[in-house]
């Protein structure tokens, strides 16, 4: 009897691994998420001309956009157990394709309380898909690799304003022409078919773990499952946490929601307001106006790309509290000089600062959970951060709202956001260093992967 020995991937061969694996997944994972976040602002691309049809305060329009996150929040960590039994594929496609429909119908409300309706249940329709990604990165990416996997994922945030800017102008230009109704109905028709289509792609391509993946030879499968979970039997021995309840009751979980939740809290109002902000600098309420302040509201997304692509080559060599603390702490600045300036150019500068900063951070901050937690724990404890977090896109738009109509401008609104977020550097600064402090170390780089040489294969003599 001979044993048959099966080639071991190299270091450099597994790099060229996990470059096809992202290639191959995150532009697909990356389109769900540009729908899911297009769908969530196009509410302020179309805030002007709506408020307008239902005749709306700007403190009913921020409710209106934060009455999404509470049943987002609600079935957040269900829906995360959820993808974890059922398949990535599957439930994202089930995701996809529910708030599509939901958007749809948003393009049909008639008055205030029906918009309301509809924004609830957007969010549950919509809940659990970005942890949900979160989490299947993990099943794909081991910590070194993850790093510039979540970079790349989280560029497709940015990526949505770009896209989302025009395509909401071009709607609110033209969708009456195109569609028989008026522009903002329209650009809900046409997200939300957009993104049924999005759920459909899905479906059809992506696959629920490395074993699944037709791109990937059986050697390339075992290095990745083997390398995953030699990562993970080193954190459970470091006192990971592995269980459900153990990440729902844990401080450290609760303190990482807490600095998420800060950064969370200045993207949403941003994303919702900025273009109402930009005509009201400019001192026109025009059609042209409005289209013409959605299209300026993408140019920080576009500056945002750059940010973190620049960033990302230095956090790939830095702790992650460091690489999340430096561009939040510029997000408060950009949001602080925001305030001191009554000219376009400098404001919209400023907020490039600023939206570039919160971009920036997020990738960064989600290399911590994973390092607390695995197995169950990290779908139920990822799902909680982002639950907790998002209660920030409801309180965030809404308190903007009202404090602009109570002020009859955006400045304290501003200073108010930047304060919180303040608040979270301060947490992701102790918080984030004991995550980092419990984390086990990577082993030292080797040239092959330590994997068993050989398979229990057998032959005849």
């Amino acid at each position: 009897m001979a044993e048959v020995t099966t080639p071991v991937p190299t270091d450099d061969e597994m790099r060229r691994v996990w470059r096809r694996t992202g290639l191959r997944i995150i532009p697909l994972i990356g389109l769900a998420y540009v729908m899911s976040y297009i769908d969530r602002a196009n509410l302020g691309y179309a805030a002007q001309p709506l408020s307008k049809s239902l005749g709306m305060t700007a403190g009913q329009a921020g409710l209106a956009s934060g009455l999404f996150f509470i049943g987002y929040v609600l079935v957040e960590i269900p829906s995360n157990m959820m993808l974890r039994r059922f398949g990535a594929r599957k439930w994202i496609t089930r995701i996809l394709v529910s708030w599509g429909l939901v958007t749809m119908a948003t393009g049909a409300v008639q008055n205030v309380a029906q918009l309301y309706a509809a924004r609830i249940l957007l969010g549950f329709a919509e809940a659990g898909l970005a942890a949900g990604i979160l989490l299947y990165l993990t099943f794909w990416f081991p910590r070194r690799q993850r790093a510039w996997a979540m970079s790349a994922f989280f560029i497709m945030l940015p990526l949505s304003g770009i896209i989302g800017s025009p395509l909401a102008a071009a709607m609110l230009s033209w969708g009456q022409q195109l569609t028989g109704h008026t522009g903002w109905r329209s650009l809900f028709f046409t997200e939300g078919l957009f993104t049924v289509v999005s759920g459909i792609v899905i479906y059809a391509f992506l696959p629920d773990r490395p074993a699944d993946a037709r791109w990937l030879t059986p050697e390339e499968k075992d290095a990745i499952q083997r390398r995953l979970g030699q990562e993970t039997a080193r954190q459970n021995a470091d006192g990971a946490l592995t269980g459900m309840r153990q990440a729902l009751s844990s401080g450290r979980v609760w303190m990482l929601s807490l600095a998420f939740f800060a950064i969370v809290f200045g993207l949403y109002p941003i994303a919702f307001f900025l273009p109402t902000m930009i005509a009201t600098l400019t001192g026109h309420a025009s059609a042209v106006s409005d289209v013409s302040s959605v299209l300026l509201a993408g140019i920080p997304s576009a500056i945002a790309i750059l940010a973190m692509l620049g960033w990302a080559k230095v956090a790939a060599r830095r702790s992650a509290v460091f690489s999340t603390a430096v561009p939040l702490a510029f997000g408060v600045v950009g949001l602080v000089l925001a305030t001191f300036t009554h000219h376009d150019v400098l404001f919209i500068a400023a907020f490039c600062v600023s939206v570039s900063g919160i971009f920036t951070a997020m990738p960064q901050f989600w290399r911590l959970p994973p390092l607390c937690l695995t197995g169950a724990a990290a779908a139920s404890g990822i799902a909680l951060i982002n639950s907790v977090s998002n209660a920030g896109g409801f309180l965030g738009p809404y308190m903007t709202g009202a404090i602009a109509d109570a002020t009859g401008d955006f400045t304290y609104a501003l200073l108010a956001i930047a304060l919180i977020m303040s608040g979270g550097l301060v947490i992701l600064l102790t918080a984030g260093r004991k995550a980092e402090a419990s984390a086990a170390q990577d082993p030292p780089p080797q040239r092959r992967d330590p994997l068993p040489q050989t398979h229990d294969t057998k032959e005849t003599a």
